[in-house]
């Protein structure tokens, strides 16, 4: 093998096409954007433009509402706590807040505001601090000899 026989492989390096030089390129003249007009300029997109026609999105009825002041709370269920006490991700001896329940995987987000929901079973004592819990989960948490504590009050 020597240097001067080292070629790319085919189709590796496409030519570029030439635009405006000549008709018979096939790209003279409007250099292929068609005729004149808005289109035919460059940065333009009519994006949900119909032509003077109303367009969809105002044709369709509006409905809902989205509140920007909502508390966005990541859940955490009874049964994936028990879980990871079971498999010795979590230590229940240790008093769990939003931290650990993070650094064992069980929050995904980068949020603050954690709920704790009622789904599954706890069996484990354990002395949790989160944001928010319903009142089931408060009940079992209570019943399996642990303690709650909710920094958002109800």
């Amino acid at each position: 093998m020597e240097l001067n026989l080292i070629r790319d492989n085919h189709g590796a390096r496409m030519t570029s096409k030439r635009a405006g030089r000549g008709e018979g390129s096939g790209l003279g003249k409007t250099c292929g954007r068609g005729v004149k007009g808005q289109k035919a300029r460059s940065g333009v997109a009519i994006a949900g433009f119909e032509g003077g026609q109303n367009p969809l999105y105002m044709r369709l009825p509006k409905r809902g509402f989205n509140n920007i002041f909502r508390k966005k709370f990541e859940e955490v269920s009874l049964g994936k706590l028990q879980l990871a006490i079971d498999k010795k991700i979590l230590d229940a001896s240790q008093p769990i807040d939003i931290d650990a329940l993070k650094n064992a995987g069980l929050i995904k987000r980068s949020t603050k505001l954690v709920k704790l929901i009622n789904t599954g079973e706890l069996t484990a004592a354990v002395q949790l601090t989160v944001s928010k819990a319903t009142a089931n989960s408060k009940i079992a948490v209570e019943q399996a000899k642990g303690t709650l504590t909710q920094l958002i009050a109800a």
